[in-house]
């Protein structure tokens, strides 16, 4: 028998019969599924050689649920008559295809035929799709089909007897290019492949079988059938999967000679077999709501939900803002602005309509936006709040990246400076989204902020300067990297002329060229790096830019190479810290990284290993677990420039691993350059910088700030720079000069507004709903029908206050005549806000005494509540019902004494509760609150505090002040006071410093308390510490001694030791679990021990520097001395756990 290609004949009529079936569940027996059917018949007729008609009829469309605790086969069929007519109506009309040698060429219905329905058809028709290779019975090739253009193998089997062929095609879905899917919301969050590699979350295939039966000219398909899987998890575990299943299957009824002229009517290309994703998808309804008259049922929804959050948070609205967005995204432009006549004149409606309105995430919000900006009918606060979330939201598509060009022009936008920052960066930012998605990005997208730059370079203009290139830094856009080496020192002659501020800025603009074009960020941040007539932080900046670029072994050598003929220690000590600290990382983005920076810090361990926190240093914290695909981590930079005690740069940040992808959590930064200028030479600041060092800048400072506007200190400079940015994206910064803390009073001083709003009394609520998350991945099934995986987070805060404050004397107009710093001001303030409590603040500032007085409340206070309901759903049916159910868990930790008790409550319902399967912990209904409940109700609680005189030696024969003294006290009529206090007392000397904590209870015949007691002796570098607790502190004690002496002699060592006394049971039992785990830990670890006599109630560990790579490791306990010597790497412990901390100082 030949292997004949399939083929159709153009002068007969087939008639098939069609069923599909897609199913979603946990692939366990005993857990409900939902699904949807879809059966038809249908008839394909010739119209001419190549050419062929498909006509439907008998379709329906039918909701399934699938039963638990029973087989998977045995379902409930529902029948939804409206939805089957909705669907037939489209289904039945003509359809056109191409088809020659078994494939599908160009398909063709009319205009107002949905994509939805031709999507449908595509899967219908895609049966008839194979590549039959006659001389190959077993063969791969890459083909197009309704997942896009994927890998695809073959088999062929013959049945000469029946005349048949049967064909096997497998097709991996995840291996497709250009492939049918669609992502939407993770623009922000960064693809980490190394996370993906150590466990796909999701997989997807498809099996095809055809029977092919020989007819006259070739083969006529009479069966075909597909089973399609998909199969996800978030979790790197086997089983316990999230699964989609979807079948196909069509059977030739009957053959017929065709009879007439098929009729197609008015057709046109609706394109190939290839799925067509909308470019505006809607999204899947969370909250089932009928969506007709959105106007009224929105104006209702926003004025209940005002109404329901004025005074407290209400638990239950969150499913209702998630229904006002769904209403909101089926309004029409009209609607919208109906809709602002209706609410803007009330405050509450008005604050509503503009929090959720910025969900609306395609042109419709950028025209009503664009409307309000030009009427001038928001303020500019409610402006830029609007527009931040609006353009950070928005679907990130090039057309509505001109769209929102739009902004940058309108007279309002430059109105106020704050907003002005917002329309600019977060302009930036849709740029950087749009860009996500189209490859090459076009350069008109960022052109604007390509101007601004240049504009304010040519004007020599700072503040503009440095808002471009914030704004180019959040854009991220491939071509805007020669714009921006404008501004950088050594590639510019203008720019080694401008000031150190924009600089930084300029450096820091290449945070997202880092990953998008990182040999180009590689050669400039390491020329920047090499170069040592640029400014310290400059390149201290340019190291850390560096080494986000992921750069190779190559490049880390060069670096250790620089740095081993490097000078400034500050550069040194950074750049080296932040070797060491990437070193220790486990997160998968280092996996590369990491173990170049380790043979770094071995070579330059003995150079700069020794450089203390004087210099500046980089802090790395992450955690990743592999099974989870889960970690954290967290960064923090401190910059620093000669020997000042002020940084000239702080920086923290964080990220979030999940499935696959990295999110920057909140990055913050603090630039004090200005102020740094203003302290320098100040003999009053020592370099060690403690307590009473930050006393005296804030005496300089406030006397400064006066003298300053009288010297040619430049006004507009810096005294202090901080920025914001969320998911790697700047929302928002400030920059503090002289105008800005100015102490003089005017409409404009802001400080002067502040205190006049409070003496005149403040009442402010506020609410604020927000979309935090909002991600979507689309891709098509077998039968047409899209499966999608989406995820939605969303928040609703709400804060009321009621303050007014009294101040004496009245301030004058000057408003340095108001003294902010212990000078006989004295404060009374009352404050209500959304906490369980109202609050009652007095400050006397001369006297240094304070008291806040709470009352608590009578009721049941909830402080969070969290719910969550996993479960089969299939449309217009009620949820299942679980079988088995988790008893209600409740712990409470009570402060009988101030009369409250703090309670968390717990309740799960559950089918599966499998360790193994961490995906099952979240199916089923989830219930976990937080809450304050009152127990043996008192009136109020005072809090005392009370500062004594800082840092000189008492008199002799007198007792000492407290430095700082605590009373929290219980007050209830015909009580008397009950509570605790706490004293501390620090007497400074040349020899040695003293200090004392003493806590007791307040109440009669009561003499329980806690002494401790610290001294620190400067000549013998040791430090002691004695704890004693119980009656009149005589109960039990410890007691901590640490000394560095032997730290400067040739083999330098640190000793500790730990001693006590009676100490409670729970002590003792805890000191008896770690004597019989150490020797076994010690052993594992790689320690050698001995057993010898020891002092009783002591332990003792000595750290002894043996070589310049390590240290030897000496512990005592009673009975046994374990060590490990010439530690060259941390010992086995720290590969024992998943979790990394790296630190350096």
């Amino acid at each position: 028998m030949n292997i004949l290609e399939p083929t159709l004949n153009p002068k007969k009529t087939y008639e098939y019969e069609y069923e599909g079936v897609v199913k979603i569940g946990r692939d366990m027996a005993d857990l409900a599924e939902s699904g949807v059917k879809l059966q038809c018949t249908f008839k394909i007729t010739g119209v001419s050689i190549q050419t062929f008609l498909l006509q439907s009829h008998s379709g329906e469309i039918s909701p399934l649920q699938f039963n638990p605790s029973v087989q998977w086969d045995t379902t409930y069929t529902l029948a939804s008559p409206n939805l089957t007519k909705r669907l037939t109506d489209e289904l039945n009309r003509p359809f056109t295809f191409e088809y020659s040698k078994g494939q599908i060429g160009d398909i063709k219905t009319g205009g107002e035929v949905s994509n939805t329905i031709v999507n449908i058809v595509r899967g219908i028709v895609g049966f008839l799709h194979v590549t039959v290779k006659t001389t190959q019975r077993v063969y791969e090739l890459n083909e197009l089909g309704i997942h896009g253009v994927c890998h695809s193998a073959y088999a062929i089997e013959e049945n000469a007897a029946s005349k048949e062929l049967y064909v096997t095609q497998i097709v991996d879905i995840n291996d497709c290019h250009p492939k049918a899917a669609m992502y939407q919301g993770m623009a922000l969050a960064e693809e980490n492949k190394n996370s993906q590699q150590r466990g796909k979350n999701a997989i997807a295939t498809v099996k095809y079988a055809y029977t092919v039966k020989s007819v006259e000219g070739g083969g006529l398909i009479t069966k075909a059938s597909a089973l399609e899987r998909h199969h996800f998890t978030p979790f790197n575990v086997k089983g316990g999967n999230c699964n989609l299943q979807a079948t196909r299957n069509i059977v030739l009824l009957k053959e017929t000679d065709t009879v007439g002229k098929p009729v197609t009517g008015q057709v046109k290309s609706r394109g190939n077999l290839m799925y067509k994703m909308e470019k505006s998808v809607a999204p899947i309804p969370v909250v089932m709501i009928k969506l007709n008259d959105p106007v009224s049922k929105i104006a209702d929804l926003i004025k209940r939900l005002a109404q329901d959050n004025i005074y407290q948070l209400n638990s239950t609205s969150s499913s209702d803002v998630l229904a006002l967005i769904q209403l909101l995204r089926a309004s029409t432009n009209d609607d919208l602005e109906s809709l602002w006549k209706q609410l803007s004149g009330n405050n509450e409606h008005r604050r509503w309509f503009l929090d959720t309105v910025v969900e609306v995430t395609d042109d419709r919000v950028l025209k009503f936006l664009a409307n309000r900006f030009k009427a001038g009918d928001i303020s500019a606060n409610e402006a830029g709040q609007a527009l931040l979330v609006a353009f950070n939201h928005l679907t990130a598509e090039v057309e509505l990246v001109e769209s929102a060009k739009e902004f940058l022009t309108i007279p309002f936008s430059k109105s106020h400076p704050l907003l002005w920052n917002t329309v600019v960066l977060s302009y930036g930012s849709l740029v950087y989204r749009a860009c996500a998605r189209e490859t090459p990005c076009p350069v008109n997208t960022v052109q604007p902020l390509l101007d601004m730059a240049n504009n304010g370079l040519a004007k020599k203009d700072d503040k503009d300067m440095v808002l471009a290139l914030k704004a180019l830094g959040n854009a991220g856009h491939p071509l805007s990297i020669k714009t921006i080496m404008k501004f950088l020192p050594g590639f510019s002659v203008k720019a080694d002329s401008l000031s150190t501020w924009v600089q930084t800025v300029a450096v820091q603009s290449l945070r997202h060229l880092a990953s998008r074009d990182p040999l180009s960020v590689q050669d400039i941040t390491l020329t920047m790096f090499a170069d040592r007539t640029l400014p310290t932080e400059i390149r201290m900046l340019a190291s850390m830019i560096l080494l986000e670029t992921k750069p190779s072994v190559a490049l880390i050598s060069a670096v250790v190479e620089l740095l081993l003929q490097e000078m400034d220690l500050q550069v040194a000590s950074f750049t080296y810290s932040n070797l060491r600290a990437i070193s220790r990382s486990r997160t998968p983005d280092n996996q590369h990284l990491s173990t170049a920076c380790n043979i770094a810090v071995k070579v330059l361990a003995a150079k700069f290993g020794h450089l203390s926190y004087r210099y500046s240093k980089a802090l790395h914290l992450d955690w990743f677990r592999d099974e989870l695909l889960t970690g954290m981590s967290r960064e923090f930079y401190v910059l620093r420039n000669g020997t000042s005690a002020i940084p000239t740069e702080i920086i923290s940040k964080g990220k979030l691993y999940f499935i696959g992808r990295i999110l920057q959590l909140t990055e913050l930064g603090v630039r004090a350059e200005g102020l740094k200028e203003l302290l320098t030479g100040r003999s009053e600041i020592s370099e060690d910088f403690g307590a009473i060092d930050f006393a005296t800048i804030m005496k300089i400072v406030s006397k400064s700030v006066w003298i300053l506007e009288y010297t040619s200190f430049p006004k507009n400079k810096p005294l202090l720079s901080v920025y914001a940015r969320v998911f790697g994206q700047e929302v928002s910064f400030l920059d503090l000069d002289l105008d800005s803390v100015t102490l003089t009073s005017s409409k404009e001083n802001k400080i002067w507004n502040i205190i006049q709003h409070l003496q005149n009394g403040v009442s402010w609520h506020w609410t604020k709903p927000y979309l935090i998350l909002e991600t979507r991945f689309i891709q098509p099934t077998c039968l047409g029908l899209p499966v999608e995986i989406s995820k939605y987070l969303s928040a609703l805060t709400a804060i009321t206050v009621n303050a007014k404050t009294v101040i004496k004397p009245t301030p004058k107009e000057n408003l340095r005549e108001l003294k902010l710093e212990r000078y006989g001001a004295q404060l009374n303030s009352k404050t209500v806000m959304a906490l369980p409590w109202k609050t009652d603040l007095k400050l006397n500032a001369k006297e240094n005494n304070y008291e806040l007085n709470f009352t608590p409340c009578k009721n049941t206070m909830e402080l969070l509540s969290v719910n969550s309901d996993v479960y089969a759903v299939s449309r217009h049916i009620e949820d299942p019902i679980f079988t088995i159910y988790h008893p209600k868990l409740k712990y409470c930790a009570q402060a009988s004494t101030y009369g409250t008790a703090f309670c968390t409550k717990v309740e799960a319902k559950r089918v599966h509760y499998l360790k193994e399967y961490p995906l099952y912990y979240f199916l089923g209904y989830t219930h976990f609150s937080c809450q304050l409940e009152s127990v043996n109700p008192v009136e109020k609680i005072k809090i005392q505090i009370s500062i004594g005189p800082q840092n000189h030696k008492s008199e002799l024969n007198t007792a000492p002040e407290p430095v700082i003294s605590v009373r929290v006290l219980a007050i209830s009529p015909n009580v008397k006071e009950v509570g605790y206090e706490a004293a501390a007392y620090y007497t400074p000397a040349k020899q040695r410093d003293d200090i004392e904590l003493i806590v007791s209870e307040v109440a009669e015949e009561v003499n329980w308390k806690i002494c401790a007691d610290l001294s620190v002796q400067k000549i013998q570098a040791e430090a002691k510490a004695h704890f004693k607790w119980g009656a009149e502190c005589q109960t039990y004690e410890v007691a901590l001694k640490v000394s560095t002496a032997g730290i400067t002699g040739p083999k330098p060592f640190v000793n500790a030791e730990i001693n006590w006394g009676d100490v409670p049971s729970f002590m003792q039992l805890l000191g008896k679990r770690v004597k019989e785990y150490l020797p076994g830990m010690s052993y594992v670890m790689g320690f050698y021990q001995k057993h010898e006599e020891n002092t009783e109630h002591e332990v003792s560990a000595m750290l002894v520097a043996s070589t310049h790579e390590g240290f030897d490791v000496k512990v005592k306990i009673p009975e046994v001395r374990v060590c490990f010597n010439i530690c060259k790497h941390p010992p086995v412990l720290f590969d024992l756990f998943p979790v990394s901390i790296s630190y350096h100082l």
